[in-house]
């Protein structure tokens, strides 16, 4: 048994899961000062001087004053991240009115009306092109240059949040304040501020600004064993529409998580190591417009297991791919006595890690035979990566609308693939390893 844990990663992920338990038992014994005061303001971990940063006009005391530790400043600049919502008070009103509050349109008009005001903004998606994008450019030379500057990003959320990123540089090092604001019962709320000295911070060829930092924090360390993490991957250099229209349409509602689709080579001549089952769980939704119904058990030691129609299973693997029947059923356990389809959903031993890559669209180019070839960055923010891999996916739309997944090529980058964050499907042995007596 130890050694099926060994080869397999599942001890390690037990030996997770009992970390995780024990945690969240000391959490709910123990008392904790909270970090966080009643307004939902953050300790600072990091003083301007610890960062390299000197105080601006703007700190400097009043005249006949005493000294100002930046408190006033820092109080000006939460007015200013309300003052910055406020500007777009009448598109949040609409659109909570509307129903439209999470559509990329109502996002696209805020980043619109903030860029119209001279600000730097940018959605959290990166489906929407920086406004004012030079002043990013600047800082980063500042930053190269070890020069001192400063600049201010918006990052908005699709939900009606705004994150304010207060950016400052000096001698090459950078002091990062990060304030979220978020609409409330009618008005702005600040939510949350923290300030980190930046240990990463670059402009990449792919025309990302990637950056982050830790920061103390007591909850998180309760939680997690670990200091808080802040990091973000803001597109800076503008990106063709189509692309982006493409990135949305046929990689993103699949993604990464949970499946190979776009993590391994195949094709419909030769559909190599594709797993229909997680193709069958990414798509269901999709096609059935309701999440799968056929859950993973609770209790983390029983294995769950169905008999999906065959009707069902294949009319949703036939929908976005090109596949016969009798091929499906070669490459799944098929039960041809009652015709269905034996199915285990992922489980705990399955999963990935919380945070993974995200694939866009940085080129295309259309096929005499009408299809269209995709490719695609996969961008990791976590690892500070705009370009993790890439792939070329090849899609072929269809007259009613619709389309299919042709083929996928992980692209050589001279350095092996490393998924460490992704879990393939438990094979038959593990499967009754770890669930049958």
């Amino acid at each position: 048994m130890q050694e099926f844990f060994k080869d397999t990663g599942i001890r390690k992920k037990r030996l997770l899961l009992t970390a995780f338990t024990i945690t969240m038992v000391l959490a709910a014994a123990c008392s904790v000062p909270s970090e966080t005061s009643h307004g939902g303001e953050k300790k600072e971990n990091v003083s301007e001087t610890e960062s390299g940063y000197e105080p601006g006009e703007h700190d400097k005391p009043e005249e006949g004053g005493k000294a100002d530790t930046g408190d006033k400043a820092e109080q000006e600049e939460s007015l200013e991240g309300e003052a910055v919502m406020e500007l777009c008070r009448d598109i949040y009103e609409e659109a909570a009115e509307a129903g439209t509050l999470g559509s990329l349109e109502v996002t696209e008009a805020v980043v619109n009306r903030l860029g119209g005001h001279g600000y730097t903004a940018v959605d959290w998606e990166n489906q929407i092109n920086m406004t004012n994008p030079e002043t990013v450019m600047e800082f980063c030379e500042s930053v190269d240059e070890e020069r001192q500057a400063e600049v201010t990003l918006l990052a908005i959320a699709s939900s009606g949040g705004l994150t304010k990123y207060q950016c400052r540089t000096k001698d090459g090092k950078t002091t990062v304040i990060r304030e979220d604001y978020q609409w409330k019962n009618g008005r702005c709320e600040q939510a949350g501020k923290i300030r980190y000295a930046a240990d990463t911070w670059q402009y990449t060829k792919e025309g990302y600004l990637l950056f982050g930092g830790s920061y103390d924090s007591k909850e998180d360390y309760v939680l997690t064993l670990s200091e808080g993490w802040d990091g973000a991957a803001l597109r800076v250099q503008p990106l063709d529409e189509t692309c982006r229209e493409y990135s949305r349409s046929y990689l993103l509602p699949i993604g990464y998580g949970q499946n190979n689709l776009f993590l391994t080579d195949w094709s419909e001549e030769e559909f190599g190591a594709l797993d229909f089952y997680d193709v069958f769980d990414r798509l269901y939704p999709i096609v059935k417009g309701q999440p799968v119904p056929y859950k993973a058990d609770e209790n983390l030691n029983i294995g769950a297991e169905y008999q999906i129609p065959a009707e069902e299973f294949e009319t949703v693997a036939a929908s976005y791919f090109a596949i016969d029947k009798e091929e499906l059923r070669e490459r799944t356990a098929y039960v041809p006595e009652d015709g269905t389809y034996r199915y285990r959903p992922r489980g705990f031993y399955e999963s990935d890690y919380s945070d993974i890559p995200f694939p866009e669209v940085t080129n295309y180019m259309e096929n005499a035979d009408g299809t269209i070839t995709l490719f695609v960055n996969a961008v990791y923010p976590e690892e500070y990566a705009s370009c993790a891999f890439s792939h070329k996916t090849v899609i072929r739309p269809l007259s009613d609308g619709g389309f299919q997944y042709v083929s996928n090529e992980v692209l050589p980058s001279g350095q092996e693939l490393d998924l460490w964050w992704h879990s393939e499907r438990l094979t038959e042995e593990e499967w009754e390893e770890l669930y049958l007596p």
